[in-house]
């Protein structure tokens, strides 16, 4: 996160590092997730971004270094603590991890019958309204199997709202759809972020596309966060690696555009 003192942190991870096996992960990452905003984590395949994800979510405890949700450090409270700070959290995963033997209303309903005391007919309206959210009203008595992928996509983030949480964690959310799925998603993302409020960590490959969701784009390389900056910045940096990464996944168009600038500058 750009530094800027009228921003807070959400989740702040400083010099953390993990190793498994004889394999070392995570470096040294250093990354603040600025509240209410979206922060997109790229970087190629088995770079770690599904790990730092997970020391995020308290599911990985960190080697060294430390990670704070909200000011507080996870690997100092309790079980019990860290259980209260999830029920901040919502989770939609790459498959969205949906119950087969379960309807659409119950695998949303899932979450606050197992984290509250509300009753049924408190479920049943808090169900509804993520639903209609999501235009998945008509669809809550169908089971997964009888859903197509975006609608699979979109019941997994009506359950990952219910709990109006916090903070949003995003697992390489368009994986298996197309273009026009992917957009409705995306469109479904921004529709929700700004409704809610939440602050959005999204992991993922599909570049530039997401660029239209970040307020922050940080790049994950060689066990470190390289840098994490805007969108147009991150296009136009001269960091090494991150301009490695944008020409593989984009193309040279951005140094392109600045050299055909330079031929009407003059000398």
């Amino acid at each position: 996160m750009p530094s800027d003192t009228t921003i807070q942190a959400a989740i702040e991870l400083t010099g953390v590092e993990k190793t498994f096996g004889q394999q070392k992960v995570l470096r040294n990452i250093n990354l603040s997730i600025a509240a209410g905003k979206t922060t997109v984590i790229v970087g190629g395949s088995g770079q770690g971004k599904s790990v730092v994800l997970k020391h995020m979510l308290g599911l990985v405890r960190p080697d060294a270094g430390s990670v704070k949700i909200f000011g507080r450090e996870l690997s100092k409270i309790r079980k019990k603590e860290l259980n209260q700070i999830r029920m901040e959290f919502g989770v939609l995963f790459q498959n969205s991890a949906l119950f087969d033997s379960m309807t659409v209303f119950d695998n949303v309903a899932l979450p606050l019958r197992e984290r509250t005391k509300l009753s049924e007919s408190q479920i049943r309206a808090k169900v509804r309204e993520k639903l209609d959210m999501m235009d998945l009203v008509e669809s809550d008595g169908k089971f997964p199997a009888q859903l197509s992928g975006g609608m699979k996509k979109r019941v997994g983030l009506a359950r990952a709202l219910v709990l109006n949480p916090k903070v949003v964690f995003f697992d390489e959310p368009t994986t298996g759809l197309d273009v026009s799925r992917s957009n409705e998603i995306y469109r479904l993302f921004h529709k929700t972020q700004s409704q809610l409020n939440y602050t959005a960590v999204i992991v993922s490959h599909d570049v530039p596309k997401i660029f239209k969701l970040a307020d922050y784009v940080a790049l994950l390389a060689e066990g470190e966060i390289q840098g994490v900056m805007s969108p147009e910045a991150f296009q136009l940096s001269e960091h090494p690696l991150i301009r490695r990464y944008v020409v593989e996944t984009m193309g040279p168009i951005y140094s392109s555009a600045k050299e055909e600038t330079a031929l009407y500058e003059p000398a």
